[in-house]
Parts: structure tokens; sequence; C-alpha cells
């Protein structure tokens, strides 16, 4: 078995040619479209980036170890690489592209946008959000006709509502960092992405995102191993 065939894949259909994506786990994602490679997030427990492919696009949404992994970046960059990240994590990284929230930039072809991601509820003793408003990014990411949504660390916050024509949204659903289930159903409710896949879920159990979705029949939920 190949290295890349030892991990779950799913081939979406757009407009532009297929769109194939690798749940490498926890928040990290590998995506292949018209011979591209990205890379989201690489982080180095979950793969051997050594004999992974390496990227033309890497994404970084926080500068948290298990999304901003310096060793797993070494691994998959290269000269010609291009690196999206935050403002936080440039201070780590030499020639990234930074965006904040808000922003929209092009590379490869690709419409990338930098939405909020950031923690309401959940913060730490010192009463500090475990990811402040204004720091971390999502990403939605044009593919074609297809949009996708990669939530970065963040729980259902308000402008989720104002996300529209989303295809395929990964949410992340792990405690206490990011949301419970319900706060998934919630987002998931918001946002209407035709495809769900909860990410970044640790030990929680994913089949209360499925129950809590059950009557919305607009949104597929898929469960793959992103724990």
């Amino acid at each position: 078995m190949s290295p890349q065939n030892q991990y779950e894949t799913d081939v979406i259909p757009t407009s532009a040619g297929d769109l194939k994506i690798t749940f490498l786990g926890h928040g990290t994602l590998m995506l292949n479209f018209n011979g591209k490679v990205i890379h989201v997030d690489p982080f180095s427990r979950v793969a051997d980036y050594s004999v992974l492919p390496k990227a033309d696009l890497v994404l970084i949404t926080h500068e948290h170890r298990d999304h901003m992994d310096p060793d797993a970046l070494a691994f998959v960059r290269t000269e010609e690489t291009e690196v999206i990240l935050t403002e936080t994590c440039a201070q780590q990284v030499e020639s990234g592209i930074v965006m904040r929230n808000g922003d929209v930039h092009t590379a490869l072809g690709i419409k990338i946008e930098a939405v909020p991601a950031y923690n309401i509820v959940h913060k730490r003793e010192t009463g500090q959000p475990f990811h402040p408003k204004g720091i971390g990014n999502g990403y939605i990411m044009t593919f074609g006709d297809k949009r996708v949504y990669v939530a970065g660390d963040t729980e259902n916050i308000p402008e989720m509502s104002g996300l529209r024509d989303v295809d395929i949204a990964f949410l992340p659903m792990n405690l206490p960092y990011t949301m419970t289930p319900e706060m998934v159903a919630d987002a998931a409710k918001a946002i209407q992405p035709k495809i769900l896949y909860p990410y970044h879920f640790s030990d929680t159990d994913t089949s209360k995102i499925v129950d809590l979705l059950s009557e919305q029949p607009v949104i597929e939920v898929r469960i793959r191993k992103m724990a």
C-alpha cells in the first residue's frame, strides 16, 4: 500500500475537474485539484510528510502547534510553494502570504477567502478565549463551481450566518477548544452546506452530530477518520 492509500479519500466532482480530499487526521487535509497539491494545517503527528506529495499551496489557519507545525511545513514546502497564513503564524514562517479576516486572494487559480475563526464561550482559566477574535482564519476555497469551507478552530460564531453557497464544510468538534456537537449542528444549520465533515473531533462521539442533523435532508453528514 502506498503512503497515500492508507488514508480515507473522497472525490468531489466540480465544473473544473475532480477535487480529491485526503483525510490525514485531526485538523489536517490534503487536497488534489488539476494536478496541484494543497496541504491544510500539515501536522507531523498524523502523517509522515517525508513520503507524501510536496505542496503547491499550503493553508495555515492559526499558530497553535497542531496547526502550525514547522517540521511538517518544512517537509511539504519547496521554493515554489505558496504559503497562506495568519499574521501570528508569519512571525514563525518566512515568505508567507498573510491573510486577515475578510481578505481575498487567488492562488493556483483558486479563489481563497479568509473568514473569522474564534471562541466566544470556551475560555482558559484566565478568561482568555482559546482562540481570540481576529487572530485565526477559516478559509473558503472555490474549485470550479464548488465552495469548500475549512473552518479552522472556531465556535458557531455569528459570522457563519453570512456565509453563502458553501458546498462542503469542515467544522471542528472537540472540547474544550472548539465546538460541542450541538454547536456544530447550529453552525451547519446557519451555513447549510451540502456536505458536512466534522473534523478535529478527538474523542467526541460523532454519532451525536448525525442524530442532531437527521432532520436536515439538505445536509449530508460524512464521518471520516479525523480524530
